[in-house]
């Protein structure tokens, strides 16, 4: 544990697991989608259903969702940047089994036809795990450098990611390896200690077996 660990985020409060946190998970939901979201369901559980309002939690998952970071000050009126932005949402209460008490499921649908679901709980100090990628059982916090590669489920696609970061002196702090049944499309989630730059990312994308990378940068 480190000082800041201690003194906690810099954000817009008033909570930091209520707030920063929030704004974290809408963050990270908007990364894992991969274009501009243009609609949000957002299922609050928990102590996010009973608090949600009085903490800002709705305004701050929007404000992520819409790219914000805790400390953006625009968080405060992020119903009227969503409007500005075209992004339509909703908000619904429902007790979410088997998570932490402060998690939301958020739905996004992109511009380009782009979806997906994740469940995201905030954990303390404006620190999120990821526990569920649409159908698949996750858990990551996109602390580190992250990169999400969606892979068929093949022989060798591991070797193959890990040699060519390698190749690319990108080196692996944490590799976790997701999937919900044998031979169906596989989660490979990646957290490196520097960058991975575009380059290194447009060329994994054009890899055989490989369906989307998407790159998770820390705050």
């Amino acid at each position: 544990m480190n000082i800041f660990d201690m003194i906690g985020p810099i954000m817009v409060g008033p909570s930091s697991s209520h707030t920063a946190g929030a704004a974290r998970a809408g963050y990270v939901a908007r990364m894992l989608l991969g274009e501009e979201p243009v609609k949000a369901v957002v299922t609050l559980s928990g102590s996010f259903a009973q608090t949600y309002q009085g903490h800002g939690t709705d305004r701050a998952i929007i404000g992520g969702i819409l790219g914000f970071s805790p400390s953006d000050l625009r968080i405060r009126n992020s119903f009227e940047e969503a409007k500005r932005n075209r992004l339509s949402y909703t908000f619904q209460m429902e007790e979410l089994e088997n998570t932490a008490p402060n998690t939301a499921k958020i739905e996004l649908q992109g511009a380009n036809g782009a979806a997906i679901s994740t469940i995201i709980s905030s954990v303390g100090g404006g620190v999120v795990q990821v526990v569920r990628i649409n159908d698949a059982d996750v858990k990551f916090s996109a602390e580190y450098p992250t990169t999400v590669v969606f892979n068929d489920d093949k022989p060798g696609i591991v070797a193959k990611v890990s040699e060519y970061f390698a190749s690319h002196h990108i080196n692996i702090a944490f590799m976790r390896l997701f999937r919900r049944e044998e031979g169906q499309e596989a989660i490979m989630v990646i957290e490196s200690d520097q960058k991975v730059g575009k380059e290194i990312l447009e060329s994994l994308r054009q890899s055989e077996h490989i369906n989307k990378v998407i790159a998770i940068e820390p705050f």
